[in-house]
């Protein structure tokens, strides 16, 4: 199946992220939000990051200029009939997922591949909200998506081998280094990246060692590239909060129990570098 137009549904920072490197592909690209002021804030991003590769001398600015000319705006769900395939990559909410994959498998047409950019809810379960099982699939991208080479491609157990396929393919075609992962919660990623973050969490709340402390234990004692709080922070401490509970609710085991601590941030809304505070504070 040729894929000449792509649909982002969500256009935060993984959405923007996908439509960006999905128009520097060479596709067509259908960005949609639930409001104008969101896409436009997702286009400003995009905006923003290419004209720091025109500043560095890596693209011209004709380029910049052709590929967000290339990305469509969106507040109508309805648009995605104009994609070949479409990723939702909303807010990690199973309620709206659902009602979102609803409305895709009502407006697309009925070989349209929908993929989740989920982090760790089943795709089984999402895909059971269609009447399309066998063309729903999982496409997770690392934040940020336009430097991040890894997607984990998690295939449900109705998923099909073309749609596997296609969006294995597309993956590469993205510039990026697929791995296939089981429909389990978390998949292979979260499964491991959020129980560690989580620990640090504890470790915080517990007494254990300051914030900067526990960074730096992991930055410098296991060569990790940035501290696991301060990458909670970059994810976004709801978004953590919400693959934990899954995890947790997911198999049943205390060992996922999200730390009372990210609970507490959450409720007050220290979600990380998106709202300004979270284990650290950003201006």
């Amino acid at each position: 199946m040729e894929i000449k137009t792509f649909g982002v549904v969500g256009a935060g920072q993984m959405g923007s992220g996908i439509a960006q490197v999905a128009a520097q592909s060479g596709l067509k690209v259908i960005l949609n939000d639930i409001k104008t002021e969101f896409v436009e804030r997702g286009l400003a991003g995009i905006s923003a990051f290419l004209s720091r590769g025109v500043e560095k001398g890596r693209i011209q600015v004709e380029e910049k200029d052709a590929l967000l000319a290339n990305i469509q705006s969106s507040t109508d769900i309805k648009d995605m009939a104009g994609a070949d395939f479409v990723v939702e990559a909303a807010t990690e909410n199973e309620a709206l997922k659902f009602d979102i994959f609803r409305s895709l498998d009502r407006s697309c047409g009925n070989e349209v591949i929908l993929a989740t950019n989920t982090s760790s809810i089943p795709i089984g379960r999402i895909a059971s909200q269609t009447g399309r099982p066998d063309k729903v699939v999982g496409m997770h991208f690392m934040n940020p998506v336009p430097l991040m080479k890894l997607v984990e491609v998690i295939r449900g157990i109705v998923t099909s081998q073309q749609t596997f396929q296609t969006t294995w393919d597309l993956a590469v075609q993205f510039g990026k280094t697929p791995a296939e992962a089981s429909d389990f919660p978390g998949f292979i990623a979260n499964r491991i990246l959020m129980p560690m973050i989580n620990e640090a969490v504890f470790c915080l709340y517990q007494g254990i060692g300051k914030r900067e402390d526990i960074d730096t234990v992991m930055k410098l004692g296991m060569n990790h590239p940035m501290g696991p709080l301060a990458l909670a922070d970059l994810i976004g401490l709801d978004t953590c909060l919400a693959i934990m509970q899954t995890l947790y609710d997911g198999f049943g085991d205390p060992k996922y129990r999200p730390c009372p601590l990210l609970r507490k941030y959450v409720e007050a809304d220290w979600l990380g570098r998106k709202t300004g505070r979270g284990f650290y504070e950003y201006t």
